[in-house]
C-alpha cells in the first residue's frame, strides 16, 4: 500500500508520456484522475495508520541496497512518520485537484498528454523527497522536482520568455543545490553516515567537531546548518535566491498552483524541519534562519504591493508566506511552520486556480489594469477569489488566521531580539498582504471595467470541471486551520512524535499561549484589517489622487522601486552577471582556453612545428660553408652542455621551473596572438 503511493504517479507519467497519443485526451484525463486520486486515498490511509494507530510513531520500509561499500552504505527505503504523512496529504490532494483542473484548462492544448505526464512526474519526485529515509534519496527527489519545474515552466517552449524563465529557475536553484551538496558531504565527514536517524542520534556527540577552511576554524554543526539552509533558500525562494519564483509564472497556471502551493517551494521548509535535530544545536544558524525568513516576508509583501500581473501578485504572496514558514522554523517552532505550510497549500492553490479561471475567461489576459467589473460576470470565481484572499490575509477564523497568527505569537513569545524582529516585520507584512490582496480584488472584480469589448462579449464563468477543484479548495481554505490547529500546534499535543525535535531551552509554546499580552496577539489581526480597509477606501474613493501621487517625482521613484522588485534583477544582471561574463571571456576564455590550451594543444604545436621547420629549411642554402658552420655550432653547444652539466645542476630549482611555467601561462595569450 505504502509503495503504491509513489508508484501510481510514476505509472501515470509513463503511460501518459509514452502512450498519450494512443489514449487520446479523454483517456489521459481519466487515467490521470484515477491514479492521482488513488494515491491521495492511500495517503489518507497512511495518515490514519501513523497518527491514530495505537501510538505507532513511524513506519520504515526498506526496499533495496543502493551503495554498499566499507566507507558508505545507502539504501532505498521509505519513512512514514508524522511529518511525512502530513506532507503526503498536502502533495497528493493538491496534485489531484490540479490534475482535474488541468483537464478543462488545457482542453485545447494539443500536448495535454505531455503536460499530464510532467505533472505526475513532478508529484512522484516530491513524494520521493518527503518519504526518503536518508539525505541522498532526499537529494534525488530534490533534483527531480527541479528538473520537472524546468520542464513545466518551459512547457510552451516556443515562447522566449518561458525559455528564459525556465533557465533562470534552474540556474538560481543550482546555487542552493551546490550548498546543499556541501552540507550533505559535511554531515558524512563528521558522522560517517547519511541516513536520518543515525545522523540525528550522533549529533549531540559531535558538537565539538570543527572544519578548517582557508585557515579559519568553523564549528561543524553551524557550518552544515548554514549550508543546508542556503539549499533551502534556493528551493523556498528566500531573499537573495528568490528571483526565479515570479518568473516561473510563464508556465501554464496549473503549474503555478502546483509549484507554489504544495510541492517545490515547500521542499526547503520541509528539509529544515526534517533536520531540526541539527538546527537545534546551532543557535547562530537559527538566528540566521529567523532573520532571513522575516526579511523575505516583508520584502515580498512590499514587492507584491504594486505589481500589475495577476499571477505575479500571488507569486510574491507565496514568497512572503514562505518567509513566515522559514522564520517559524528559525524560532524552533517547526510544527507551526509545517502547519502554515499545510494551510497555505489550500488557499494558495485556490488563489492560483481562481486566477487561472479569470485568465481563461478573458482569453489569456493577465494584466489587472485591463480587467475590472468582473464581479457580475464571474460571480463564482469572485467568491472563491474572495475566500482565498481573506484566508491569505489572516482574517479571523479563516484557515490562514490560525497558522499565521500562531507563528507571530510564537515569535514574540521567544523574547529574543531575532524573535521580536521577526514579529514586527511579520506584522508589517500582514498589513501589506491585506492591502495588496484587496487591491487585487478591486482591480480585477470591483473597479470599472477596462477590458476589451471582445473579451467581455466572450466571457464565461468556470465550467464544472474547472470549478469543482475550486469548490473543494474553498472548504480547505475555511476549515482546515480550525480543525487541525489544536492537533498540530496545541499545547501538550503529541502529534509530531519524534519527527520534529526541539530543545527544552528553545520551546516557547507556553509563553506564547499564556504570557504574551492580548494586545500583542491582536496586533497582526488589527494590522490586517487596517490594510484591508485602507486599500478599499483608497482605491474606491481616491483613485485619481493615487494616480497623481504615482506620476509625481517621489511617487514615480517609489513606484518604480517596488514595481521593479527592489532592482534585484537589475543588480544581478548588470553588476554581477555582466562582470562575471566579462571575466570569463577576457580571462578564462582568452588566456586559458584559447591561450594555454590552444598554445600547448595539438593544433598550436603543429603550427609551431610547421613554422619552425619552414625557418630551418631556409638554412639549407646549398653552400658548404653554411653547413660546416652549423655543424661546428652544434658540436660546441653539445660539448659545453656535457662539460658544464654538473655545475648547472646545482643551480636548477623546481621553484624556478614552476615560475617559468607560470610566466608562460600568463603570457600565453600574447604567444597565441603572435602565432596567429
Amino acid at each position: 500500500m505504502y509503495l503504491l503511493i509513489l508508484v501510481l504517479p510514476l505509472m501515470n507519467s509513463i503511460l501518459c508520456g509514452l502512450f498519450g497519443r494512443f489514449l487520446g485526451n479523454y483517456g489521459t484525463a481519466r487515467l490521470s484522475v484515477f491514479f492521482l486520486v488513488s494515491s491521495f486515498l492511500l495517503s489518507v490511509l497512511a495518515f490514519y495508520n501513523v497518527i491514530f494507530n495505537n501510538g505507532v510513531t513511524y513506519i520504515h520500509i526498506p526496499l533495496i541496497t543502493w551503495i554498499d561499500s566499507e566507507l558508505l552504505y545507502i539504501s532505498w527505503g521509505l519513512l512514514f512518520d508524522s511529518l511525512t504523512v502530513v506532507m503526503l496529504i498536502v502533495v497528493t490532494s493538491i496534485s489531484s485537484l490540479v490534475h482535474i483542473y488541468s483537464i478543462s484548462y488545457m482542453e485545447h492544448d494539443p500536448h495535454r498528454a505531455r503536460f499530464m505526464a510532467y505533472l505526475s512526474l513532478f508529484t512522484f519526485f516530491m513524494l520521493i523527497l518527503v518519504t526518503a529515509n536518508n539525505f541522498i534519496q532526499m537529494f534525488v527527489g530534490w533534483e527531480g522536482v527541479g528538473l520537472c519545474s524546468y520542464l513545466l515552466i518551459n512547457f510552451w517552449f516556443t515562447r522566449l520568455q518561458a525559455n528564459k524563465a525556465a533557465i533562470k529557475a534552474m540556474l538560481v536553484n543550482r546555487i542552493g543545490d551546490f550548498a546543499l551538496v556541501l552540507g550533505i558531504l559535511g554531515i558524512f565527514m563528521i558522522s560517517g553516515a547519511l541516513d536520518y536517524y543515525t545522523v540525528f542520534a550522533c549529533i549531540p556527540y559531535l558538537l565539538d567537531k570543527t572544519f578548517i577552511i582557508f585557515g579559519f576554524e568553523f564549528n561543524s554543526i553551524t557550518l552544515i546548518c548554514i549550508l543546508l539552509f542556503v539549499g533551502a533558500m534556493g528551493k523556498s525562494a528566500q531573499i537573495g535566491l528568490h528571483t526565479w519564483l515570479p518568473d516561473a509564472m510563464e508556465g501554464p497556471t496549473p503549474v503555478s498552483a502546483l509549484i507554489h502551493a504544495a510541492t517545490m517551494v515547500t521542499a526547503g521548509v520541509f528539509m529544515v524541519a526534517r533536520c531540526s535535530p541539527l538546527f537545534e544545536y546551532s543557535s547562530l544558524a537559527l538566528i540566521i534562519v529567523t532573520i532571513i525568513g522575516a526579511m523575505t516576508a516583508f520584502f515580498a509583501a512590499t514587492t507584491g504591493l504594486l505589481q500589475n500581473d495577476l499571477k505575479r501578485v500571488i507569486a510574491y504572496s507565496t514568497c512572503s508566506q514562505l518567509g513566515y514558514m522559514v522564520f517559524a522554523c528559525g524560532i524552533s517552532n517547526y510544527s507551526a511552520g509545517i502547519f502554515h505550510l499545510a494551510n497555505h497549500a489550500f488557499f494558495k492553490a485556490l488563489l492560483f486556480l481562481g486566477a487561472g479561471s479569470v485568465i481563461h475567461a478573458l482569453a489569456d489576459e493577465q494584466d489587472m489594469r485591463k480587467m475590472g467589473g468582473l464581479v457580475r460576470l464571474l460571480p463564482f470565481t469572485y467568491i472563491i477569489m474572495l475566500i482565498g484572499s481573506i484566508s491569505l490575509m489572516g482574517f479571523p477564523f479563516m484557515t490562514g488566521f490560525y497558522s499565521k497568527d500562531t507563528i507571530l505569537e510564537l515569535a514574540y513569545g521567544t523574547y529574543t531580539t531575532s524573535g521580536h524582529f521577526a514579529f514586527w516585520l511579520g506584522t508589517l507584512a500582514a498589513f501589506l498582504t491585506a492591502f495588496y490582496s484587496m487591491r487585487l480584488l478591486f482591480l480585477t472584480f470591483l473597479s470599472k471595467t477596462n477590458a476589451f469589448k471582445q473579451s467581455i462579449l466572450n466571457i464565461h464563468d468556470a465550467p464544472f470541471v474547472l470549478g469543482f477543484p475550486l469548490f473543494i479548495l474553498t472548504f480547505g481554505s475555511i476549515f482546515v486551520g480550525y480543525i487541525a490547529k489544536d492537533m498540530m500546534v496545541g499545547l501538550g499535543t503529541n502529534f509530531w512524535g519524534n519527527s520534529l525535535f526541539t530543545l527544552f531551552n528553545n520551546a516557547c509554546i507556553f509563553e506564547a499561549d499564556f504570557l504574551v499580552p492580548h494586545l500583542v496577539k491582536l496586533t497582526p489581526v488589527i494590522f490586517s484589517i487596517i490594510g484591508l480597509f485602507s486599500a478599499m477606501i483608497l482605491y474606491m474613493n481616491f483613485e485619481t489622487k493615487l494616480f497623481l501621487i504615482k506620476i509625481s517625482n517621489i511617487g514615480r521613484s517609489f513606484y518604480t522601486f517596488l514595481n521593479r522588485k527592489w532592482f534585484f534583477d537589475k543588480i544581478y544582471n548588470e553588476i554581477i552577471n555582466q562582470n562575471i561574463l566579462s571575466i570569463g571571456y577576457n580571462r578564462t576564455y582568452l588566456i586559458i582556453d584559447r591561450g594555454i590550451i590552444e598554445v600547448f594543444g595539438t593544433y598550436s604545436i603543429s603550427k609551431l612545428l610547421y613554422r619552425f621547420s619552414k625557418t630551418i629549411s631556409n638554412l639549407q642554402s646549398g653552400y658548404i660553408y653554411h653547413y660546416a658552420l652549423m655543424m661546428l655550432l652544434g658540436v660546441i653547444i653539445l660539448v659545453t652542455f656535457i662539460i658544464s652539466y654538473k655545475f648547472i645542476y646545482i643551480y636548477l630549482d623546481t621553484r624556478l621551473i614552476m615560475l617559468s611555467l607560470l610566466s608562460i601561462i600568463i603570457f600565453g595569450n600574447i604567444i597565441f596572438k603572435r602565432i596567429y
